[in-house]
């Protein structure tokens, strides 16, 4: 019974920002004159991006074919299958979905009438598969439901590999983070992470309530992450603007555990909601990671303070 209470705070806390955020899913229509970008990452390993760092695709390039990880937005599939053609001549045969989210999985039914075999998890799949996918952003918005042809053909429970084009490529599951579906992808042979929307450098970590996301099961992905990260691991985040390593993702662990931290203590002390967005324990971290319209410190923080424990509601005194 308190469930609800609690995620009606946190859209109530976030809905100034979110009326006003510029890359929602629900606007799916603002795509004309987007430009998209491909540069090398390690290996036969690149990355697409899109202005502004958003749905970051994978891309294992060979004679053998190229394999993806994700597919942005449906409007954009011509340009991604585009950009990737000025890397290879090679046909796309395989697509990864990291998670279930429409700017990573809006392009499967173009590719997926090419010929391209979709791959994911259990999770995501049973995702595909809901009457109206919900999502995080503007208080918990729909979309319609995915096309049959878009959903994914092969799932895994645990992880699948992929030998192709001399290179070792591990999808897995992570511990329920950004979604109850997260897979990471790692390149073994050009020593690349693709972490999906787990890992961001645009923004504060995004967890998914709707679809399973959780603040614990977020610190133990990128504990895991970081752990099979070396000195010289390449790091694929959904969301950002350049390739990053090791260092960047323990850098935003570890913000998370500051936050986390702060916000435990005003908990001991019987603070409800009000008073710890007030005492802003994000302070030393917004202007890093708070400046994304969709998503700040208003929406991050009262996500931590409930799966803490916290309760009542906005000057609930």
């Amino acid at each position: 019974m308190k469930r609800p209470r609690k995620l009606l705070t946190v859209i109530i806390w976030g809905i100034a920002t979110l009326c006003s955020a510029g890359a929602s899913y629900g606007q799916l229509g603002n795509f004309e004159g987007v430009e998209l970008s491909i540069v090398p990452v390690a290996g036969n390993v690149y990355m697409v991006q899109r202005p502004g760092g958003g749905g970051n695709i994978g891309v294992l390039v060979g004679p053998e074919g190229v394999l993806l990880v994700d597919s942005l937005f449906a409007p954009l599939a011509d340009k991604l299958v585009a950009v990737v053609k000025e890397v290879t001549d090679s046909e796309i045969r395989f697509l990864i979905n990291t998670h279930v989210h429409i700017d990573h999985v809006g392009g499967n039914e173009n590719l997926a009438q090419m010929g391209v075999l979709i791959f994911a998890h259990d999770n995501t799949r049973l995702r595909f598969l809901e009457e109206r996918m919900r999502f995080p952003r503007r208080g918990g918005s729909f979309l319609a439901q995915q096309p049959a042809v878009a959903r994914p053909v092969v799932t895994y429970n645990d992880e699948i590999s992929f030998h192709l084009n001399g290179e070792e490529v591990r999808a897995f599951l992570a511990p329920p983070a950004h979604t109850d579906g997260d897979t990471f992808v790692y390149f073994s042979g050009a020593d690349v992470l693709h972490l999906g929307d787990v890992f961001r450098t645009t923004s504060y970590p995004i967890m998914d309530l709707y679809n399973g996301g959780s603040l614990r099961g977020t610190i133990a992905a990128l504990d895991q992450a970081i752990e099979i990260a070396g000195p010289n691991t390449r790091v694929i985040p959904g969301h950002g603007l350049s390739v990053v390593g090791r260092a960047e993702m323990v850098e935003f662990r570890d913000m998370i555990l500051d936050v986390q931290g702060q916000v435990l203590t005003m908990i001991k002390q019987g603070k409800k909601l009000d008073e710890v967005m007030a005492a802003r324990p994000t302070a030393d971290y917004d202007a890093k990671w708070g400046q994304e319209a969709g998503w700040t410190a208003n929406d991050f923080v009262p996500i931590v303070y409930y799966e803490l424990g916290g309760s009542g509601r906005l000057d609930d005194r």
